[in-house]
Parts: structure tokens; sequence; C-alpha cells
């Protein structure tokens, strides 16, 4: 390849690459499309590069082929001028040796001597000349090969700010995104705790409003089912003896576990005249058969229910405690 095959060949990709620059992008409806294209585009710019420096590298060795080719001929000249020399300098020898020599002789040589002489100055021209192509091919070469290198690390600059830009770009999607999610999930778990609470307090006092509202209407019935309860006085009798009852069954005392019906909460002493949420004393927690723990039968609003190791007696239209044995369970 030559230096016009090779400016030309660098220009058109200079003005093909600028070309390429300049025209500005579509605008992309995805992200990931408009990276793919970015990546693809980066690719196709390093191939490009790397084309353009193979076809320097290989003009680069054929001009080191020709000056080889251009110092192997002038050596084989120089050979041939001092080989001409010798000559010369043999007849000047075999001249001084003769008395006389004949004058069509002397006159070959000194045509023979014209000859060498001229070739040995056209050799002369033939090196300068040779010499100063071969700078000025050296200096254009450069010339190319730091304005080709000055527009590679241009386009490599510039293909590092995109992406940098793209790159941090992304990053900040991303924490737009994850800060958006935070807002979210936190909304909805605001709305959710808000939700929780509004109806645990409406069913709460709805529960509550209700059981009073019923208390006051069945009490004129109920009134004659039961008398206020004597805690003093089932305790006394020795049929209701628990606690020599449950030294003998121990394992009928033992129910496992006791799940709160609230996460978190925990086990606070509860004497006569507490007033417990309705979730406390809800039938999963009753005592159904009494009689099985030696404990005195209730009737009308009353319940005996477990909390936590306590028994408690519960009215479960007012959650008030009316009587509480601690340590009843294991």
């Amino acid at each position: 390849m030559t230096i016009k095959e090779l400016l030309t060949a660098g220009s058109a990709s200079a003005l093909a690459l600028a070309m390429a620059m300049i025209a500005a992008p579509a605008p992309a409806n995805a992200a990931a499309a408009e990276t793919q294209r970015a990546e693809r585009g980066d690719r196709d710019r390093q191939q490009s590069r790397q084309a353009n420096r193979g076809q320097r590298q290989q003009a680069r060795q054929q001009n080191r082929s020709q000056r080889q080719q251009a110092r192997q001929q002038n050596r084989s000249q120089r050979q041939g001028i001092r080989q001409g020399r010798q000559a010369a300098r043999d007849g000047q020898r075999n001249m001084r040796g003769n008395a006389v020599v004949p004058t069509e002789r002397r006159q070959r040589a000194e045509r023979r001597q014209n000859r060498v002489d001229s070739g040995q100055r056209n050799a002369q021209r033939q090196n300068v000349r040779q010499r100063t192509t071969e700078r000025r091919d050296r200096r254009v070469e450069r010339r190319v090969d730091g304005r080709q290198n000055r527009v590679d690390n241009r386009q490599d600059r510039r293909a590092q700010r995109q992406t940098n830009r793209r790159a941090n770009n992304a990053n900040i999607n991303r924490v737009r995104e994850q800060s958006a999610r935070n807002d979210r999930r936190n909304t909805r778990r605001d709305a959710r705790r808000d939700t929780r609470r509004d109806v645990r307090r409406d069913a709460r006092g709805t529960y509550r409003r209700d059981a009073r509202r019923d208390y006051r209407r069945d009490r004129s019935q109920t009134r004659r089912d039961y008398r206020r309860w004597n805690r003093n006085q089932w305790r006394k009798s020795s049929r209701y003896n628990w606690y020599n009852h449950r030294r003998y069954n121990r394992n009928t005392f033992r129910l496992g576990r006791y799940y709160a019906p609230f996460r978190g909460h925990r086990y606070s002493r509860v004497n006569i005249g507490f007033f417990l949420d309705s979730v406390f004393f809800g039938n999963r927690y009753w005592v159904n058969d009494p009689w099985t723990y030696r404990l005195p039968e209730v009737y009308g609003p009353y319940r005996w229910v477990r909390y936590y190791d306590d028994v408690v007696l519960v009215n479960i239209y007012t959650g008030e405690v009316l009587d509480v044995v601690h340590d009843f369970f294991y």
C-alpha cells in the first residue's frame, strides 16, 4: 500500500467515524436497547480502529521492505564503484610501470575512468535522492500516524465519557427506583398499620358497646340465674382442692405454650378488678371443663379463662376480672 492509498484510507475512515459521531442517535424507548446500541457502536469503532492499525502496520512493513531493497541496491552499487576504483588504480600502476603507453590504450583508460566517475556520481545522486525520499516518507508516515493516533485517542475519550455518563445515569435511575419502592413499601405498611389499628379500635369499641348493651338488656333475665361471685367461698371447700389435685395429676395441668393474641405481647400480672381486652378471653382461651382442674362451675356471663400460666374468672360482657389463681398451669 502506498502513502497515497494510506492517506486516502485514513481520511475515509476518519470521515466515516466523524459522521458516525456527529449523527445523533434516535431516542430509545428503553434503557436496555440504548445500552445495547451503545455497546455495538463501541465494538464497531474498536473494530474500525483495529483495521486502521492493521493497514498502517502493513504499510510500514512495505516501506521497510522497500528501504531494505534500496539499501541492498546501494550496497551493490558501492561494490561496483569500489571495483571500478580498484581497476583504475591498477591501470595507473600499469601506466607508471610502462615508460610509453600507447595513445589508444590511454584514451580507453580515460573513457573507462570517466564512465566509472560518472557511475559514481550517478550512484551518489541516487543515494541522496533515495535518502531524501526515505526521510520524506518517514515524515509523512509519522504525521499520518500522529494524526490517526490523536483521532483514536479523541474517540476513545469520547466513548469513555459516554460510557461513564450512561453508567452514572443508570446508577441515578437505580437509586431513584429503589427510593420510590421504599416509599411505596413504607406507604403500604403505614396504611396497613393504620387500618389494623382502626379495625381493632372499632371492633373493641363495638364489642364493649354491644356487651354493655346486652348486659343491661339481659340483666333482668340473668339476675335470677347467678349471684355475685364469692371468691372465698369455693376456696374453703375441700371439693375444689385444685392444689392437691395438681400434685397428683401434673400432666393435666401441662397445656403447652401460651400464644398471646398480639405479637410481641409480654406477660403482665393481673389482679381482681382489672379489665381485659376482649381478645384475651376469646373462646379459644376458655376452660371448658373446670371440674377437670377442680375449679367450681360458673354461670351466666362468667368464664374461666387461661391467661399465660394463670387462670382468671372473667365477665365476658364487661371484661372485668372477678377471680384469679396465679401460677395455676405449668
